[in-house]
């Protein structure tokens, strides 16, 4: 006679999984790597700009992208880290 382990659940097996229950699921996860990726390019979006010549000055430091759009994307970033930590799992 075979057992048929649908019909014959283990109550300890549904204890053990319970115990296992963890405070983010996979969408936390993916929104935390999106927020970490987005962060790095805002961080990228940042970079150069310089001269290499110490005795010249580069006003290419001070354009739109590094000073309004890197800082945006760097919040958006933060924005999104946020949401990842304070959504709830389903259950």
């Amino acid at each position: 006679m075979a057992i048929d382990n649908k019909t014959n659940a283990n109550p300890a097996a549904k204890e053990n999984k319970k115990m296992f229950d963890f405070a983010f699921d996979r969408t936390n996860y993916i929104l935390m790597i999106s927020g970490i990726i987005v962060m790095g390019i805002g961080y990228l979006l940042m970079r150069g700009g310089g001269s290499d010549d110490p005795n010249e000055f580069s006003y290419a430091l001070f354009n739109a992208r590094r000073l309004v759009v890197a800082p945006l994307v760097i919040l958006a970033g933060i924005i999104i880290e946020i949401v990842a930590i304070m959504k709830k799992p389903k259950k």
